[in-house]
């Protein structure tokens, strides 16, 4: 199958058509257009029309393109600049009328997931991806998108706000001597970095892989090194420091001369040399390891190899993963938050058809279960709200802020008032969605009430009904269950007036 990746980025729009073989992505083509979409969004806030003609006539280009090799599936991605462009439906409306590409903006979870999958499939034989706690750092030209795994588990993912570009432009706005210059863009990338520090996972990082895909290859004329490899190499913090003093001596200008490099690569290149030293801040380690690929081939390897990819890397676990870092960030009782996710999803289960659910809907009951708790870390007064406030702030792995809502909504509903369209959140809702939320956030909150001691004395549970749709809840517990059987009392009302049908609670003892 032959296959085509669009992406457009914030400095630029690149296409790479490529097709399976050999084992690997043997790529037909590769084209790059500056287009500068960026430069608008990060002062302005918008997407210029002169910008947007010039990708329309770049993809019409790369459209004939793709026609002549007969790709059989196209992949149209954006990223920062589109996704934080203001009028950025405007922008995405008139790319689908002029030119029938439907484009597909990644957030960050997005776009550490292609990453990340990847690194599984291009490391393999290289590096043990799985074995590491591993910081991986996508720079760009609008963001760094930072992932940080532990032993292939996506723990926590975040968008700093310093790409190279954005870097550049802040720069253009400082008027000073070239040494107070590059001193204040110093310590504006390193006042990101220590915010980023600051909410990072507390564990020991073996690594960092810094995603490069336009600057290596500048690297090995500005810093020639023998055994230094194409595509993965390790990069030393004196290599750091010293390429930093070579692009910030002189005009950035000579540098494209010099050293051979294309005019957009060198009037960002500072940029990049100054993120680079200050990622050091981020490990004990004085080395961190670039690869040399880019977002759009991660993409088509999904596309060409998804399947692999797909089984390396489950976004179900991944979520999960994510939910119990949470957790333990918020001091959470995770003993707890996973029984009460057990038992919800064993809920879900025979009453998934009763009311209208599927396997997505069972992802965002289990996350929900997983974080309702996490309030308690601002105050245990009103925590149910909190938590809310907290799972909309969060960045949970590739879901879009319309999922994470709906989860914090779920989540917030575990206990105390049933759904109301006065509660913010939860009236900002499509009408749907505030119907998916009040389904699941009734068997949460019988969940939450079978766990009220915090004990896990639910072994087992089973549902059954009898013809007239009453239906009876089996659970096989350990120990005393008088104060959950009150509590589910309490808590089952939603449940039963959504669903139309009564539920009674059978306890068995199991020791």
């Amino acid at each position: 199958m032959r296959a085509a990746v669009i992406d457009i980025g914030s400095n630029s729009t690149k296409l790479v058509i490529g097709q399976k073989g050999d084992g690997d992505i043997k790529v037909l083509e590769s084209l790059k257009n500056v287009t500068g979409i960026g430069k608008g969004t990060f002062y302005k806030g918008r997407i210029s029309q002169d910008i947007i003609n010039t990708i329309v006539n770049v993809l019409e280009k790369y459209k004939k393109l793709i026609a002549e090799y007969e790709v059989a599936e196209t992949r149209v991605i954006a990223t920062t600049a589109v996704r934080e462009a203001e009028n950025r439906d405007v922008f995405l409306d008139t790319i689908r009328r002029k030119t029938g590409f439907e484009i597909e903006v990644l957030n960050v979870g997005d776009v550490v997931y292609f990453i990340d999958a990847f690194l599984s499939y291009k490391l393999k034989e290289k590096y043990p991806i799985n074995e590491k706690n591993l910081l991986i750092a996508e720079l760009g030209a609008g963001n760094l998108d930072i992932s940080v795994m532990e032993k292939g588990y996506t723990l926590f993912n975040f968008g700093v706000p310093i790409g190279t570009l954005r870097v550049e432009q802040f720069k253009s706005r400082i008027d000073a001597s070239q040494k107070a210059t590059y001193e204040a863009l110093g310590e504006y990338v390193d006042n990101e970095i220590q915010n980023l520090k600051a909410v990072m996972p507390d564990i020991k990082i073996d690594d960092i892989v810094l995603i490069d895909e336009s600057y290596s290859a500048a690297l090995n004329s500005i810093l020639p090194r023998k055994k230094r490899e194409a595509s993965f190499f390790s990069f030393q913090f004196y290599e750091s420091r010293r390429l930093l003093s070579r692009v910030t001596q002189g005009k950035l200008e000579d540098l494209a001369e010099k050293y051979h490099m294309p005019a957009d690569i060198s009037a960002t290149i500072d940029g990049y040399a100054l993120i680079v030293n200050k990622l050091f801040k981020l490990i004990k380690k004085r080395s961190l390891y670039i690869l040399a690929t880019s977002l759009s081939e991660a993409v088509l390897a999904n596309m060409i190899f998804g399947f692999d990819l797909a089984e390396k890397y489950n976004k179900v676990n991944q979520l999960v993963s994510v939910a119990k870092f949470l957790c333990r960030r918020y001091g959470s009782d995770l003993k707890h938050t996973k029984h009460v996710a057990f038992i919800a999803e064993s809920f879900f289960q025979p009453v998934k058809d009763l009311l209208g659910l599927g396997d997505k809907e069972k992802l965002y009951l289990s996350l929900a279960a997983y974080l309702h708790n996490i309030g308690m870390f601002v105050n245990n007064r009103g925590h149910h709200k909190h938590a809310e406030y907290i799972i909309n702030a969060s960045n949970l792995f590739r879901l879009t802020p319309q999922e994470i809502k709906c989860i914090a909504a779920i989540a917030r509903y575990h206990r105390r008032s049933y759904p109301q369209k006065t509660h913010f959140f939860y009236g900002s809702l499509p009408l749907a969605e505030q119907l998916l939320v009040q389904k699941l956030s009734s068997i949460l909150r019988i969940a939450n009430a079978l766990d009220s001691a915090h004990k896990q004395k639910v072994k087992k549970l089973e549902i059954s009904s009898t013809k007239q749709g009453e239906l009876t809840l089996t659970i096989h517990a350990a120990g005393d269950f008088t104060l959950e059987k009150v509590m589910f009392e309490d808590r089952k009302q939603l449940f039963e007036e959504i669903s139309g049908s009564r539920i009674n609670l059978r306890v068995e003892a199991q020791d």
